[in-house]
């Protein structure tokens, strides 16, 4: 039997069937991901797998590498900042809380067992954007297997750093 979420009583029916249609398996990010990794050759990994804390979306047990595919919404992206509902905020709010309180549970506890997690964007999978954001997964996922590094998190959307600090320094230098 499948738990339904609780949703507020002032929902309508129709609100109610447009949110059980949000897929959690599947996904279109999800789909370009997969099809990423076995154009660069990456097979054998295990999708959902229950045995990985958190069951990752795409799993390498042998490599002890997981990816989340975190569509921006739902776990509150810190690179584009999606909108929040009006309606219902506190209920949106506790939500979106507990989705983050999850997240952050499933990485610590895969960081615990010695996995390389990789936390892959809906926003950074965009036209212009999503070559290079797969080109890390791909690379991070070879590194961990290759090299056995040590457990760590890397956010495959987020620009390298010292891409972040020139950044900020043009716009300090176009405010002057």
């Amino acid at each position: 039997m499948v738990a339904r979420a609780r949703v507020p009583e002032a929902s309508s029916e129709a609100t109610r069937h447009v949110m059980q249609a949000n897929r959690s398996k599947n996904t279109g990010p999800e789909l370009a991901v997969r099809a990423a990794l076995r154009a660069a050759g990456l097979t054998g990994y295990r999708l959902h797998w229950k045995k990985a804390p958190g069951k990752p979306d795409v799993c390498f047990p042998g490599r002890r590498v997981a990816i989340f595919i975190h569509g921006c919404f739902w776990h509150r992206c810190p690179h584009c900042a999606p909108s929040r509902p009006k309606t219902h905020a506190q209920f949106w709010e506790e939500k979106f809380a507990r989705n983050r309180v999850r997240d952050r549970r499933d990485v610590e506890q895969l960081l615990a067992a010695g996995w390389t997690v990789l936390v892959v964007w809906e926003c950074q999978l965009k036209r212009g954007r999503a070559e290079a954001t797969m080109a890390r997964v791909v690379t991070q996922a070879r590194r961990a297997s290759e090299r056995r590094l040590p457990a760590h998190v890397l956010d495959a959307g987020a620009p390298p750093v010292w891409r972040l600090r020139a950044a900020r320094a043009r716009r300090r230098a176009r405010r002057r």
